[in-house]
């Protein structure tokens, strides 16, 4: 598996850290989802250039706490610069490549010098992105950033994408060595725990392994790092991987808190399977279903445990009215598992594994391209393709391009006009045969003609 480097883009409010972010990830990457009732918190995306992919992070605006703000800070503000500082501290811990971006028609300001005075102590290459540039004549101005005395200045107009193939190029060719790399040889199967702060998600982890390796605190937040913990198992290698509770956008205090979120992405991005913990005291939450949309977009598949079980009054009929409810607040994921458990008394806790171990093989299930042409002509007959104007949607051939998540490839004669609902109907039938249990599964739709099948 290939390691991507994490470029972070960091910087005083104003100076166009976000408009730099959409114009490196905008060309080749669109944040949404097609996935109804998710949301997507646009702090991170993967970025391409000239062939190497990287993780650019945008650290956004520093805010004082308490409040917006609708008029620009004075980089002199007393409680402002502690809050540079803490951002660029925190971005140089976690990034690979990071690049200061300044307003290059204001000239160096006491908050860019802050800044520079962080990065400058660490061993991070930097880069300088002196914006705001969109007239060349301005671009001679750029050299009084050189007095920052970190790295090279590019004049760039993050607006109208002027010197942003010169930036990228140093970003590139910045990119440690490592990046080349294969990981090293880990035939581990790796669990990310996520959820909300305060969920359980420590607790749950002391209990499997079966001893304190990590910090139980109700104190919402304690967990700021990812932190990886090798378990074996009946034979079977685990690592388990605990990290920061995330919360919805708008609830995500400055600094630590907004890198807990990156670090719990980064987290699922190598995760062979990621666990969703959920409070059963409180429910599905808002929280709770941005985080499934988060899983439901990446590659590992997903389990969802109801921590804290035993607070919850119950009678015969409690779990399934629960996982009813649950499974209606998640539509979109109704192909996951769902254990109820409690981290703190150890109840269940117990399937855990073999669910996980369930899930992560189902991830590589492979539906032979016969049985899968079957699978299409009988749902086709079953209910019938959408049509437009006397023209209906033909269906030629189908195969599985992918695993880890499994990928289905129709060829059709008009891939835009199969619609969101007739998708669901193709995914359901193809589950009714093989669940791929916990697992996503992705469908492509491209454009063939009868004549490219000798019909």
């Amino acid at each position: 598996m290939s390691i991507k480097p994490l470029v972070a883009l960091v910087g005083r409010p104003n100076v166009g850290k976000s408009t730099l972010f959409n114009r490196i990830v905008g060309r080749r990457l669109a944040v949404v989802s097609e996935i109804p009732g998710t949301t997507r918190d646009r702090l991170y995306a993967d970025a391409e250039w000239g062939g190497t992919i990287f993780t650019l992070v945008d650290t956004g605006g520093i805010e004082l706490e308490g409040g917006h703000h609708t008029e620009p800070l004075s980089e002199d503000s007393e409680r402002f610069l502690p809050l540079i500082r803490q951002q660029a501290a925190i971005a140089i811990a976690d990034a690979d490549i990071v690049v200061q971006v300044v307003d290059g028609q204001a000239g160096p300001t006491a908050a860019d010098k802050e800044v520079a005075d962080i990065l400058r102590q660490s061993e991070k290459p930097v880069i300088i992105a002196a914006n705001k540039l969109e007239s060349a004549k301005l671009w001679n101005q750029v050299y009084e950033f050189y007095e920052l005395a970190i790295g090279e200045v590019f004049s760039i107009s993050a607006l109208h994408g002027s010197g942003t193939g010169d930036l990228l190029d140093a970003i590139v060719n910045a990119i440690p060595q490592w990046a080349d790399s294969a990981e090293e040889e880990d035939d581990s199967i790796k669990i990310a725990l996520l959820g909300r702060p305060n969920v359980g998600k420590s607790t749950l982890l002391n209990k499997l392994i079966g001893e304190e390796r990590a910090i139980v605190s109700p104190i919402a937040g304690t967990t700021r790092d990812a932190i990886d913990t090798r378990l074996k198992w009946h034979g079977q290698q685990f690592t388990l991987i605990d990290t920061a509770g995330i919360r919805r956008r708008g609830k995500i205090d400055p600094g630590v808190e907004k890198y807990s979120v990156l670090r719990a992405i980064k987290a699922l991005k190598r995760a062979d399977v990621g666990l969703l913990l959920i409070d059963a005291t409180d429910g599905v939450t808002a929280q709770d279903t941005h985080i499934a949309g988060i899983m439901a977009e990446e590659t590992a598949a997903t389990i969802v445990l109801v921590n804290k079980w035993d607070a919850i009054a119950k009678d015969n009929a409690t779990i399934t009215q629960y996982e009813n409810k649950l499974r209606h607040e998640l539509n979109f994921m109704d192909y996951v598992p769902i254990l109820f458990i409690s981290a703190e008394t150890g109840q269940r806790v117990h399937k855990i594994l073999p669910e996980v171990l369930a899930a992560n093989e189902a991830r590589y299930v492979r539906i032979p391209t016969g049985q899968l042409n079957k699978l299409m002509r009988d749902a086709v007959i079953k209910h019938p393709p959408p049509s437009k104007n006397g023209i209906r949607v033909k269906f030629f051939y189908a195969t599985q391009a992918a695993v880890t998540p499994p990928t289905f490839v129709f060829f059709v004669n008009k891939p835009e006009w199969v619609n969101f609902g007739y998708k669901r109907f193709l995914e359901n039938q193809i589950r009714e045969q093989y669940p791929f249990r916990g697992s996503a599964i992705r469908l492509v739709f491209r454009a063939r003609s009868e004549d490219r099948f000798g019909k």
